[in-house]
């Protein structure tokens, strides 16, 4: 695909590019797809939105501050022109952004974009050697961090890298110099086909991989997905717990309601009973977490405070259909099941609403297309496991990486994860395709065995993995964490092992259980399998 003439001064984004044959196709095959050569992302959400709503609708909500869209998009300009004025910033440079869901850390993100920078954003818990690892990566000039969170930048000593506060409103915080700056900047005129935004990936092991996203691609999710699956309109009020600093939460919290001119409610901490509490008092209509969240809310006795959402939203990591299934009971609520990667930005493949069936992620998004592949590349028949593969107007780019050859694959996304398509086109999870679980030549997906474990009232969460085992290759172990009232026993186990054996096929059943306090979860909340490993491996 010829790409547009770059409206980038520092060309480094453009020149890290895989090559064209690398890239997945791209396919916009929605008349909301087509867009102009020339786009600010920050731009559209902003001044587009105002344009069309005016200026004073509610945009960016925290528990103690309420900002308007005409304030949000004069606070960008002010801290666009801080950028290129006070630093010297050229549309290209990469900022690296540092802090906790906030209002503030959202206006930098759209300052960022409205200077023509690139944005790239980090978990605020990410320390030295991380932090080093993706400047390194993206060879970030300066850095935006909130103030209560530069001690490990600090700390990496990073040569050239200048880093700038936020929120202490001490001299020299970028609270003061955005304050100081006059009013309106003329956002950057980017190409639809500049980069944005460099996401990185949220891997346990190895170098982190960098996935490059353009201004087209920060609209194109939230007009597929936002727009034809949660269908917002402007009197929603979005709220979750994933960070602004992954893709997940970008959509969910910044992207999705600011193109639909609705408002985003910003949490930097909450327990799911707190999460709950603010979404009663807030007024929250769409809420995006992981089923962990789901389940703790209704654990604390929450459900009451729920009943007020519009919409509810799993992506992150499989959701079993015993949660889909208690969580509609106690609140009424259908939860959408999705599948994103950061490669492809967001959700991908999801049921809202009739089409919805428990257990199932759902069908692919209007504007994606999905099929389940052999090892070969071909497709394969409905009904077998196989990997999935994913096309749309979003795709795989990584900067400078030679695993785009893995990950892109004769056009196709291969997202990691092994999927069934049943004869209507819905597409069940199996497994993250490196753990499948092979036992004696049988092959067992851990997600199934789960479903089955959770729907024991003393089981309150459980993740199941393959060990090694001279006899059998792998045996299936399942870790439970049981809920208050129960204990762990042989006895216990038993029951556990009895009921799988009677819900799915004998052979599946755990043939080890460990009862543990609490699962290792990375900050997003999926759960670490490789640790689980580790751990079985290592007794």
């Amino acid at each position: 695909m010829e790409l547009s003439p770059s409206a980038h001064v520092d060309t480094f984004c453009r020149d890290s590019l895989p090559p064209p044959a690398l890239w997945p196709d791209l396919e916009f095959t929605l008349p909301e797809l087509s867009y102009p050569d020339r786009l600010n992302a920050a731009d559209e959400l902003l001044n587009r939105t105002i344009d069309d709503g005016g200026a004073a609708r509610r945009c960016l909500i925290s528990p103690t501050e309420t900002l308007t869209y005409g304030q949000v998009a004069e606070l960008a300009g002010r801290i666009a022109r801080v950028l290129t004025e006070d630093f010297g910033l050229v549309p290209g440079n990469r900022v690296l952004l540092r802090g906790p869901n906030n209002p503030w850390l959202a206006a930098c993100w759209l300052g960022v974009l409205t200077a023509g920078c690139v944005a790239v954003p980090t978990m605020p818990m990410l320390r030295t050697a991380e932090l080093t690892s993706i400047w390194g990566i993206a060879r970030v000039q300066l850095a935006l961090c909130d103030h209560r969170f530069t001690a490990e930048l600090e700390a990496a000593d990073l040569p050239g890298l200048r880093i700038v506060r936020f929120g202490a409103a001490d001299p020299g915080d970028l609270t003061m110099l955005a304050a100081a700056k006059p009013a309106g900047f003329d956002p950057v005129q980017t190409a639809a086909d500049d980069v944005a935004m460099i996401a990185f990936t949220s891997g346990t092991t190895g170098r982190p991989k960098a996935a490059m996203h353009f201004h087209r691609d920060m609209l194109a999710v939230a007009d597929t997905f936002s727009a034809r699956v949660l269908r917002p309109d402007p009197d929603d009020v979005f709220t979750g717990t994933p960070p602004l600093a992954f893709a997940f939460g970008i959509g969910a919290l910044l992207l999705f309601p600011l193109r639909a001119g609705a408002a985003s409610l910003l949490i930097e901490r909450a327990t799911p009973a707190e999460l709950a509490d603010y979404i009663a008092g807030h007024g929250a209509t769409v809420l995006s977490t992981a089923p962990t969240a789901y389940r703790a809310m209704l654990a604390a006795g929450k459900a009451g405070q729920l009943r007020g959402l519009r919409r509810a939203v799993s992506a992150g990591e499989h959701l079993p259909a015993p949660t889909w299934t208690a969580f509609h009971q106690a609140t009424g609520i259908k939860i959408i099941d999705g599948i994103g990667s950061t490669e492809l930005l967001h959700i991908f493949i999801a049921a809202a609403d009739d089409n919805i069936r428990p257990g199932s992620t759902g069908l692919p998004v209007p504007g994606y297309t999905a099929a389940v592949l052999d090892s070969d590349g071909k497709p394969l028949p409905d009904g077998e496991p196989g990997r999935l593969a994913v096309k749309g107007p979003t795709g795989c780019r990584y900067l400078r990486d030679e695993r785009q050859r893995s990950y892109v694959q004769d056009g196709w996304n291969l997202t990691g994860d092994t999927y069934i398509r049943d004869a209507d086109g819905y597409f069940w999870y199996q497994a993250r395709s490196d753990d499948m679980i092979i036992s004696s030549g049988y092959s067992i997906a851990g997600p199934e065995v789960e479903e089955v474990l959770l729907s024991h009232p003393d089981v309150a969460e459980c993740a199941v993995v393959g060990v090694p085992d001279e006899a059998r290759g792998q045996i299936v172990k399942a870790f439970v964490v049981l809920a208050a009232s129960a204990t762990g026993g042989e006895e216990t186990a038993r029951e556990l092992q009895d009921l799988v054996k009677q819900r799915i096929a004998p052979y599946k059943y755990p043939r080890a259980i460990e009862f543990v306090s609490a699962l290792p979860r990375t900050s997003t909340g999926k759960v670490q399998r490789f640790v689980l490993r580790q751990q079985a491996t290592s007794q």
